[in-house]
């Protein structure tokens, strides 16, 4: 008998109840959304994203194309509320409706106390949480048509660490939980399920610009469970909280860090 491999099998879990849902996904071209992206794509859902880079979410496309519904791309900048609301309304008419929305674009760019302008301070709230509400509110009417839906927004671990040269991305990511235990609140009666999924430190191609191989390990050496979180991680979590599963979960935070603290 040959000798077993020792590394484990992941076996991921299929959910019935997303084949044939209408996904909007936004930030998709790259890291945890990309992830997500095709995750929901490999359950049978039909899934459109926006991205600001074209080529990424391009690629992204592509190599997604042959699912049973190859995902639909379209370059967007979510900063720009009308343009992103005529898109998602695009999107919405080609996907025919839209049942799950994931508000996952984001930009964690550093910066110090000193160099924050007025300007600065009003492009990184567009950037980090002002489109997350205008994207929730123009997928409302699809999803009251379709007697619900599931709104997951991206948190982060970083304002719950107090981490150095984030303190605008920190602050948008915090006003985001309060976005979603709102939303929640108002939607509720009309059957809207809205969340917050809350990352830890995610192995992407962007966090690992910010971490040598030292700083990475100091993170594990935070963590309960050892090892890096990757997007695969985090898009478990956002297939649960879109599935029939989590029917009854809503205005909570789901956290995927590994314990970190």
């Amino acid at each position: 008998m040959a000798e077993a491999d020792a590394t484990p099998v992941r076996q991921s879990a299929i959910y019935l109840s997303l084949a044939g849902k209408r996904v909007l996904v936004s930030g998709g071209g790259s890291g945890i959304g990309e992830g997500i992206v095709e995750a929901f794509a490999l359950q049978g859902a039909r899934v459109a994203f926006v991205d600001i880079q074209e080529d990424r979410g391009a690629e992204v496309a592509s190599r997604l194309s042959m699912a049973d519904f190859p995902p639909v791309f379209q370059a967007c900048d979510v900063t720009d509320c009308d343009d992103y609301a005529a898109t998602i309304a695009a999107l919405i008419e080609r996907l025919g409706g839209c049942d799950i929305l994931v508000n996952n674009a984001a930009s964690d760019d550093r910066h110090s106390v000193s160099d924050v302008t007025p300007a600065y301070w009003d492009e990184r709230m567009a950037v980090n949480l002002k489109h997350q509400f205008f994207a929730a509110k123009a997928v409302v009417p699809s999803m009251r048509e379709a007697g619900g839906g599931s709104i997951v927004n991206l948190g982060s671990i970083s304002w719950h660490l107090g981490l150095e040269d984030l303190v605008l991305y920190q602050t948008a990511k915090a006003a985001i939980e309060g976005l979603t235990r709102s939303l929640a609140r108002e939607l509720g009666g009309d059957n809207i399920r809205v969340n917050t999924i809350i990352p830890g430190n995610v192995q992407t191609p962007r966090q690992m610009q910010w971490y040598s191989p030292a700083g990475e390990a100091e993170i594990v050496a935070a963590q309960c469970l050892d090892g890096r979180i990757q997007p695969v991680d985090i898009a478990a979590m956002a297939l649960f909280l879109a599935s029939d599963d989590a029917r009854f979960c809503t205005a909570h935070n789901y956290w995927v860090d590994a314990g970190w603290r």
